[in-house]
């Protein structure tokens, strides 16, 4: 069952600040990798494969071998299921028990 995906506000502007951090040395480089986060998430709607998140309720996706974790939900609304994608987040951040980190 393929379930649409949707980007939430935070995880759109995670991805945006990956892609201009990176842009400052290689615009090319960061160009791919942003695609491979957002094909990444597009695979979660075939098949929401991952963990149980920090925050209740969510779900985290490695994206190894990249350092960043996919942060989603699988959102009920009527007469489907959803992926809604929360967050991208840098595998070195810590995260408090039950919260996102704080954005940079």
């Amino acid at each position: 069952m393929k379930r649409p995906v949707v980007w939430a506000a935070d995880a759109t502007r995670d991805a945006l600040n990956i892609l201009s951090h990176i842009a400052e040395d290689d615009p090319d480089v960061a160009e791919r990798i942003v695609d491979l986060i957002k094909a990444a998430g597009t695979s979660l709607g075939e098949i929401p494969t991952g963990r149980p998140g920090p925050v209740s309720g969510t779900f985290e996706k490695s994206l190894a071998p990249l350092p960043w974790i996919l942060c989603y939900a699988v959102d009920d609304v009527p007469d489907e299921q959803r992926i809604l994608i929360l967050r991208v987040i840098h595998t070195a951040r810590s995260w408090p028990k039950d919260a996102w980190p704080e954005q940079t």
